[in-house]
């Protein structure tokens, strides 16, 4: 393992929490853990600033696409036109010590979305724009000697807003569906491992996997429980820029509750994710990436993006 992959390994895991978690039950899945390499030492003070945009406007049922032409309207259930989401994430992670560390995400959610409800012929619209469900992580690095394994866990507290209306259209004044609120309203247990190390000379890899479980239910809505994996390679013999590949999976159970929307909820996702590291200074970084679909399994009739663009900057004090 590279000497610079040994020292920063507390710092690995301050932005790693899937944005998917804080997009409710939609969006991506991109693991940030490699961006804040060389940022920081064993202990001290990380921030990182992550903006995630995705378009949700392809309509797919299972693992097809479904050509909106083909619908007529008045039809017997919802067809979603399109969910846009802007997703700006800011974490403050604290290294305690060298096998200690702690990750606050306070994530702001920028949401808009137009469906035709079952047995309506207009297009009715809503926009949110608030905090979303907090997260508080912690990660244990001290099962190996170097520090190439580690654990997380924490909890995903209910401090986004569920009480989002339709704005305009036939179903105005309506509450949105729970699962595009920008809270879920569920304290959720967040469960995870990691490993990293290197292939051959300058090329290194990691492997994570986190699992979330609500705890709780609000208003007679549970969201399904998730489980991430990610997979990731880079290249590090290319100076101050570092090309990436990650591997995304995501799989996600069907939501619960009088109020939720169990027939068109749970999917199996998988993207390919190449993007880039930069070092700008000692202590500053930026990232880019751009999620592409593979496969896509979903159940009943649901939108998923084409793609999903990610940027940030990460800073050590």
């Amino acid at each position: 393992m590279h000497a610079f992959t040994r020292t920063t390994l507390a710092a690995l895991l301050a932005t790693s929490l899937p944005a998917a978690w804080a997009c409710s039950s939609c969006g991506c899945t991109l693991s940030s853990d490699w961006v804040s390499q060389g940022l920081s030492s064993a202990t001290g003070l990380s921030l990182d600033l992550r903006h995630d945009y995705f378009n949700q406007d392809e309509l797919r049922s299972g693992t097809r696409r479904v050509d909106r032409g083909s619908i007529s309207f008045p039809a017997e259930q919802e067809i979603q036109r399109n969910t846009a989401n802007h997703l700006t994430t800011l974490t403050l992670d604290y290294g305690i010590s060298p096998d200690w560390g702690l990750a606050l995400q306070l994530p702001y959610v920028l949401r808009s979305h137009g469906t035709v409800a079952a047995g309506d012929t207009e297009l009715s619209t809503s926009r949110s724009s608030s905090l979303g469900d907090v997260r508080l992580l912690a990660r244990y690095l001290g099962l190996a000697a170097d520090r190439s394994w580690g654990l997380q866990f924490g909890l995903k507290l209910p401090t986004g807003r569920s009480s989002v209306n339709f704005a305009t259209g036939p179903q105005a004044g309506q509450a949105l569906d729970r699962g595009l609120q920008p809270g879920t309203g569920s304290t959720d247990l967040l469960l995870g491992a990691y490993r990293f190390g290197s292939l051959a000379r300058n090329i290194d890899y990691f492997a994570q996997a986190l699992l979330q479980l609500p705890l709780n239910r609000k208003d007679d809505f549970k969201p399904g429980s998730g489980l991430n994996l990610s997979l990731g390679l880079r290249y590090v013999g290319s100076g101050p820029v570092v090309p990436q590949l990650q591997l995304n999976l995501r799989s996600e159970r069907r939501e619960s509750g009088a109020n939720a929307d169990v027939a068109n909820s749970g999917s199996t996702l998988a993207y390919l994710s190449p993007g880039v590291t930069a070092t700008l200074s000692d202590r500053l970084k930026a990232y880019a990436f751009v999620q592409l679909p593979v496969y896509q399994r979903v159940n009943g009739l649901q939108i998923e993006p084409r793609r999903s663009l990610s940027a940030g900057l990460h800073y050590a004090y």
